[in-house]
């Protein structure tokens, strides 16, 4: 059994080091992928026609877990796009001018309010109150689409989720396996955080400057919208209602903020909320714009979306499919074939990488720093984080001391790596929100990312 568990974790890491290759050389990797599922399959179970059975599971369960950001993603463009029709997006843009008058001042106040909305709520519902209401401002003042996402996705889905400090999900995960207070994570993270998330982001401004100077850069938003020039211009609602439409938006929105701080709803409970209220918001404001057509319209606006959705979604199934293989996926696939000492093939990847470097503070900094990046590897950023304080504790003991930094560092590591910034498949929400491609955006998030984490790492080793 042992010799099976080893022969996977080659397979995996192979399979991985071809993917990283053929990203470089800017290839499609669904078909390796699906080629890296089969073969995991074959050495797994031993039957070639449960392995071709692995194969569509696995793509199943991607999609369910995919599924609800697919339908926030479908939901959100529906009805944007009939804020189009009416107008209503210019209405929204209108107070914000006199403010964001630049396009760095853009990314910066995209960015903070992102951060500060996702500590809340966390980053998914966020994505969807931030691209709705700022993506025409950074279109008027010049930011383009993936200096957007590059904003929405550092300060949300790196700086907020990696320090979790309102709702404290990760804290508490990490603090729970290296045996010490959710509170102790929580400060320690702080200085982490700071530096981190200094680092990352003027390091993206600057390259995102350089490159629009240089004009290295698309600067057009692309909207795939089916709704006709000749359409949009015939459905005209009185200014005043349109107006007034305005106003009501914004307010049911910030009800919802409301509504989740009162109740406490957080991740998928929060977005289903947004998620509702967008639906809601489409079927008002197709029944004023469309009246006797409402009905139909209300339909094609979000079969429109869905298809938008899946189409963005549809190429990255198949990759999250394999990485979903690495953590507990991968029993529910293809069995219990796994010895009972195993927590899933990247856990025990980063367990190992731990065994084989030397007990100091920067190697103890760099270990939990690559550790919780390996665990991150699947694109979930919360999978590998109990790994990564059981680690922590074990050399904060050789150490002498720094557990807390330890553990907030790996913790650091594993979300801004996981969580939703240099996998392609889990920077989709904001990418998808921005019209931009995830390969893009994760390409360039990747420097920064990397550059934050080295300093971060160097840090952390000086308060250990």
């Amino acid at each position: 059994m042992n010799v099976l568990l080893i022969n996977l974790h080659y397979i995996y890491i192979i399979f991985i080091l071809i993917i990283i290759i053929a990203m470089i050389f800017k290839r499609d990797i669904s078909l390796i992928c699906i080629i890296g599922i089969f073969t995991l399959g074959i050495f797994a179970t031993n039957s070639i026609p449960k392995s071709i059975i692995g194969i569509f599971n696995s793509l199943v369960h991607a999609t369910k877990e995919l599924m609800p950001t697919i339908f926030i993603i479908s939901i959100i463009t529906a009805m944007s796009n009939v804020l189009v029709v009416v107008g209503i997006n210019r209405e929204l843009v209108s107070p914000f001018k006199k403010i964001m008058k630049s396009y760095w001042m853009c990314y910066w106040i995209i960015g903070i309010v992102m951060m500060t909305l996702s500590w809340f709520f966390w980053p998914s519902p966020a994505v969807a109150l931030i691209g709705a209401l700022f993506l025409p401002i950074a279109k008027k003042v010049g930011l383009p689409p993936i200096g957007t996402a590059v904003a929405m996705n550092l300060f949300g889905h790196g700086i907020a989720l990696s320090s979790d400090f309102i709702i404290q999900a990760a804290p508490k995960l990490t603090a729970d396996a290296a045996g010490i207070k959710v509170s102790s994570v929580i400060s320690a993270s702080i200085p982490l955080t700071i530096v981190m998330g200094a680092v990352t982001t003027i390091t993206a401004f600057y390259l995102l400057r350089r490159d629009m100077k240089n004009g290295n850069i698309n600067m057009n938003f692309q909207r795939e919208e089916t709704i006709t020039k000749k359409e949009k211009d015939t459905i005209v609602i009185p200014g005043i209602l349109r107006k007034f439409l305005t106003i009501f938006i914004i307010f049911i929105f910030v009800l919802d903020i409301v509504i989740m701080s009162a109740c406490k709803l957080q991740g998928g409970d929060a977005t289903a909320l947004i998620g509702g209220t967008a639906i809601f918001i489409l079927s008002l404001i197709s029944i004023i714009a469309y009246r006797k057509r409402c009905l139909e319209k209300i339909t094609t606006h979000i079969v429109d979306g869905l298809i938008f959705g899946f189409k963005i979604f549809g190429i990255v199934i198949p990759i999250a499919a394999f990485f979903y293989l690495g953590d507990s996926a991968f029993t529910e696939i293809f069995g219990k074939v796994l010895p009972q000492f195993s927590h899933g093939i990247v856990n025990d990847l980063g367990a190992a990488f731990s065994n084989i470097t030397p007990s100091s503070p920067l190697f103890a900094s760099g270990t939990l720093t690559i550790v919780g990046a390996i665990t991150g590897l699947d694109g979930s950023g919360f999978s590998g984080i109990p790994l990564v304080g059981s680690i922590a504790k074990l050399f904060s003991a050789a150490a002498g001391g720094g557990v807390s930094t330890l553990t907030a560092l790996g913790q650091i590591a594993g979300i801004w790596i996981g969580g939703g910034t240099v996998i392609p498949w889990a920077v989709i929400p904001v990418a998808a929100i921005c019209k931009v491609n995830p390969f893009e955006l994760a390409k360039r998030n990747l420097i920064p990312v990397t550059l934050g984490l080295l300093v971060t790492t160097i840090f952390a080793s000086f308060l250990i």
